[in-house]
């Protein structure tokens, strides 16, 4: 593989993971709310959920998408329904600077079926193998989805320790419990977006 192609891949794989979405929203709340390192296990389970999707899109579950056109529907529909629950409980969180022990942050289970669940999330992981992996190729798919991941967990974690240092700025209630709003509100928009698709 040349060095061109293996940037191309990284780049794409870059820009996929790295640019705002639902993931990285609830990833930057929970390092908002919780702290970097309490939103790690969201990281780690977003970024092995994804992998995972799209490894076994490169081994052939793209076609059963295509065979089943129905499950392109149930999984967006569970998707937007998905998001707007994370939503109504971002947009009803307390503000209170000290944080309930009752209250948990979210987890690697969260993270990985959000990754399931977004069709976006599924039609970056058809393009990016479309794209780069020849059909048919184990290693090929397995190295792709191994780098991709990779990727996929530095990207996330920026926007957990972005989280972690924006709560320094958000001492107050009133600015914590307006910064909730804000991302419940572009949670919402992106379950909007997503059942438009």
């Amino acid at each position: 593989m040349s060095a061109s192609v293996l940037l191309s891949m990284s780049s794409f794989a870059l820009v996929a993971s790295i640019s705002p979405g639902p993931v990285n929203l609830l990833v930057l709340s929970t390092g908002v709310r919780f702290g970097w390192r309490s939103a790690m296990p969201l990281v780690v389970g977003a970024s092995s959920g994804f992998t995972l999707l799209l490894w076994l899109i490169g081994m052939g579950l793209s076609e059963v998408w295509q065979v089943l056109p129905w499950l392109r529907t149930l999984v967006r529909m569970a998707g937007v329904v998905f998001l707007l629950w994370l939503a109504v409980r971002l947009l009803t969180a307390s503000a209170e600077l000290e944080i309930d022990s009752s209250v948990r942050p979210s987890g690697a289970l969260t993270g990985a079926l959000m990754q399931w669940l977004n069709p976006k999330a599924w039609l970056a992981s058809a393009a990016g193998m479309g794209m780069f992996v020849d059909a048919g190729s184990t290693f090929g798919v397995t190295g792709y989805a191994l780098l991709w991941g990779m990727i996929c967990l530095a990207s996330i974690s920026v926007w957990a320790l972005v989280g972690g240092h924006m709560s320094r700025w958000l001492r107050s209630a009133p600015q914590q419990l307006w910064m909730n709003r804000v991302l419940a509100i572009l949670l919402m928009m992106s379950a909007v977006l997503l059942g438009l698709a």
